[in-house]
């Protein structure tokens, strides 16, 4: 079967960030004093990052703003519980693919009671039932199998990544269902994915925009950091370093874990700062 357009378009996005990525990574792109030897590519990741601020700002946050307003909070939970849903079968493959045979059987399990006792994953009854959703993806899988995570990378309307998980994003956009299901379908799951996605951490981001801080340096380092945690089985515990004054005391800033939440357009799992970023339906389909 043939991808749809939306989703070629978005892969070809995709490619163009990865190249990019690998590009540096094998020019050796020198760094300047005090920079992230991990993010050889700031300069152009930062304009990226910004412009994918701004489209955030101007297009996504105010439909995820009337999403909130309009639609109640029980409707809201069900289209989440949905895609989580959904997401749980990816979750279930990279357990399998990782050898982690508890992990894959609870997913299993997740996925059967709230398709049927749930109707179709509206309500989570697995939560409630003691089984935890876990954190996987493709990119975890790869790295769990010694694949490096390469220069970090933000990719047009994705947000932030690395090469690692970028090559993983294109693979979990390939072997995603919704993309091969009819073009009336198939774009109605792609916005409400999208929609529902921003609409849940628009709290989060406001907390970020409100900090005088280096927003680009936090959502780089709490990314990075994050999904080094993940790849750990969540025994890392690297603090975030100082990024600027406190707007409050006029004090620097302490170091700090940061609250973490799934991006909107982050690749699929990734889970870091509910920073701006667009393009979540694509991707966030496989982390809710």
């Amino acid at each position: 079967m043939n991808l749809s357009p939306q989703t070629r378009a978005l892969k070809g996005v995709l490619a163009l960030g990865i190249s990019m990525g690998l590009t540096f990574a094998v020019s050796g792109c020198a760094t300047g004093p005090g920079s992230n030897p991990r993010d050889p590519f700031e300069k152009v990741n930062r304009a990226t990052y910004k412009v994918n601020d701004t489209i955030d700002t101007v297009i996504a946050t105010p439909i995820a703003k009337g999403y909130n307003f309009i639609v109640p909070q029980f409707v809201r939970t069900m289209v989440n519980n949905f895609f989580s849903n959904i997401g749980d079968a990816t979750v279930m493959a990279n357990d399998i693919l990782q050898g982690r045979g508890t992990d894959a059987a609870e997913d299993l399990m997740r996925m059967a009671m709230n398709s049927v006792f749930g109707i179709g994953g509206l309500f989570d009854f697995a939560t409630e039932a003691g089984l935890p959703r876990h954190d996987q993806d493709f990119g975890l899988t790869l790295g769990h199998y010694g694949v490096p995570m390469g220069p970090y990378i933000v990719i047009p309307l994705f947000g932030p990544s690395d090469v690692r998980d970028g090559i993983g994003l294109a693979a979990a956009l390939e072997v995603d269902p919704i993309g091969y299901t009819r073009p009336a379908v198939r774009n109605a799951f792609f916005i409400a994915n999208f929609v529902s996605t921003r609409a849940k951490y628009l709290g989060a981001t406001d907390l970020l925009s409100a900090a005088a801080l280096d927003k680009y340096s936090f959502t780089r380092d709490a990314y990075l950091g994050h999904r080094q945690y993940l790849l750990d089985g969540g025994t890392s515990s690297e603090p975030l370093p100082d990024y600027g004054v406190d707007p409050a005391t006029g004090a620097s800033a302490p170091a700090a874990t940061p609250v973490l939440a799934p991006v909107p357009g982050a690749a699929p799992g990734v889970v870091s700062p509910a920073v701006p970023a667009v393009g979540a339906s694509a991707a966030a389909a496989k982390s809710q």
